[in-house]
Parts: structure tokens; C-alpha cells; sequence
């Protein structure tokens, strides 16, 4: 059961132990609900117990005996730098989606 099965379980039992006061055919809908509250209850104490210590967490490592060649580069982002001063012929055409000659029709 994960915590928000459990959660849930005690959500719906409280509002039906504390929100309904009937009762139909002998079937008390209050005592429903403290089952409900009860098992939604027993299920978090397990995940809390089971689940929790394996959650997943972030946690920081720190290797100390890895040298600073072995490290990979972190990796980096194509970046673009324009110069105002450029000479034409340097300058790179701006990029199409489609060639300029390509005409599409409907068949």
C-alpha cells in the first residue's frame, strides 16, 4: 500500500464516521468508516516502517580518490555569440525551415 492509498483510506473514513450518522439495514456507515481510519492508519505506520528508508532521496557523494583527469567535462550548451562588427562574408545566412523555392499544394 503506498502512502497515498493509506492517506486516502483515512480521508474517506473520517467523512464517513464524521460526516454520515445514518445507517442502513443493520450496516453502520460510522463504524465503516473507523475501519477505514483504522486500516488507512496501520497502512501508513507500515509504508513509514517498510517504504520510507528506500525512498528515493537525493543524496551528495563525495569520491575522493578519483583523479581530476578521470572526470568528464560537464557537458556544455552550443551557444552563439553574434559580433557587431563582422564582416559579411563571416556571417552565417539565417536558418529556414524550408528551402525559399518549395511551394506546397493541396491535391
Amino acid at each position: 500500500m503506498t502512502i497515498g492509498a493509506a492517506l486516502a483510506l483515512i480521508v474517506v473514513g473520517a467523512i464517513l464516521r464524521f460526516g454520515i450518522t445514518t445507517s442502513i439495514n443493520g450496516i453502520s456507515i460510522p463504524t465503516i468508516g473507523d475501519i477505514l481510519m483504522i486500516v488507512g492508519a496501520i497502512g501508513v505506520v507500515l509504508w513509514l516502517i517498510f517504504w520510507a528508508p528506500w525512498a528515493r532521496r537525493r543524496r551528495v557523494v563525495y569520491r575522493e580518490d578519483v583523479a581530476a583527469e578521470e572526470v568528464p567535462p560537464p557537458a556544455r550548451r552550443r551557444r552563439v555569440v553574434y559580433r557587431e562588427d563582422a564582416p559579411p562574408e563571416e556571417v552565417p545566412p539565417p536558418a529556414r525551415r524550408y528551402p525559399a523555392d518549395t511551394r506546397y499544394e493541396d491535391e
